[in-house]
């Protein structure tokens, strides 16, 4: 020690200590990581954005099995505004969509309450309140189509127990064959609306259920005065989930009721399809998906810009 001192105060220096040297072979693995995500990632933008922008550009233009690109202006989209199909399926697409948003999201918060409840069996009621969802639209509307069907389904059956005036034909019925769409897609959806609000129900803080029932409030004015309002972000999600699946739904119309009768439960999918791939005419098909896109945009865009505003608000506050 007294040596070490001694050479320090002659005004030696020590030698730095040096870093290990990194070879390049080690980022390798890294920049092939990046290299590989930017190109899917580009490959995704690329072929959402380019079919996007082609298809809006072919619904300018009278294209028909193959694309052409003589401007014609709006003329298919004022085809479509005038064309009686069109307004019925918008006009289904009202009754649908309001059915269906509304039925899933209080059948499926009902069911979530009740299992909230902490009843026996509750793995086995929650098991079977999801099992529609791990069907698809096709097997749902196939399904209830043989149910509804008055030759084979609910009405054969009880006629044959020897209620013979009983009448259930609504999917033969021009007036009622929607509401028969709706029942099979709130059948098909309510389940996941259950999961999300009891998820949300179980995330709350207890003390909340403690202090409410300090306050004295009942079982229905703690739930619909403290707990759905704490977890209203989950339920402007369902919501939300649920009115892009109601505008983007064609396989269920097509399995159940094909559309009809005649066109009484057409939806504007129906009608995309409908001039994409039967009658041929490319471009008054483009102009009908491009005016369902439209109408998804209207209903996703103040939700994204909500979300934005909140998670800007968020981090100011954090």
């Amino acid at each position: 020690m007294n040596q070490t001192a001694t050479t320090m105060q002659a005004g030696q220096t020590r030698p730095a200590r040096t870093a290990p040297r990194r070879s390049w072979l080690s980022d390798v693995p890294d920049l092939l990581t990046r290299i590989v995500a930017g190109l899917i990632a580009a490959a995704a933008v690329s072929y959402v954005v380019g079919f996007t922008l082609w298809t809006v550009v072919i619904s300018f233009t009278d294209s028909t099995l193959l694309p052409e690109y003589s401007f014609v202006g709006f003329k298919h989209y004022w085809a479509l505004l005038r064309s009686r199909i069109w307004q019925v399926a918008y006009f289904n697409l009202t009754i649908y969509g309001l059915g269906f948003i509304l039925g899933a999201t209080g059948l499926g918060l009902l069911l979530a309450i009740l299992i909230d409840q902490k009843i026996r069996a509750e793995n086995l009621l929650r098991t079977i309140y999801l099992y529609p969802m791990a069907l698809s639209f096709v097997v749902t509307g196939t399904v209830w189509a043989w149910l509804l069907n008055p030759t084979i389904g609910v009405e054969h059956f009880v006629r044959s127990l020897g209620w013979e005036q009983f009448n259930f034909g609504w999917l033969v019925d021009r007036d009622m064959a929607i509401y028969c769409v709706v029942i099979a897609a709130i059948w098909q959806a309510s389940g996941f609306a259950m999961a999300l609000f009891l998820a949300g129900l179980r995330s709350l803080d207890g003390d909340l259920y403690k202090a409410a029932a300090i306050d004295g409030a009942g079982p229905s004015r703690m739930y619909l005065r403290i707990m759905v309002p704490a977890i209203w972000p989950i339920v402007v999600s369902v919501l939300v989930i649920l009115l892009q699946t109601a505008i983007k739904t064609y396989d269920l119309v097509r399995a159940l009721t094909a559309g009809g009768p005649g066109i009484a439960t057409t939806l504007p999918t129906n009608v995309v399809y409908d001039y994409m791939f039967q009658r041929g005419l490319m471009g008054a098909g483009s102009a009908a998906a491009v005016m369902l896109l439209l109408s998804l945009l209207i209903v996703l865009l103040p939700y994204a810009i909500l979300q934005r505003m909140r998670g800007g608000k968020g981090g100011g506050l954090g």
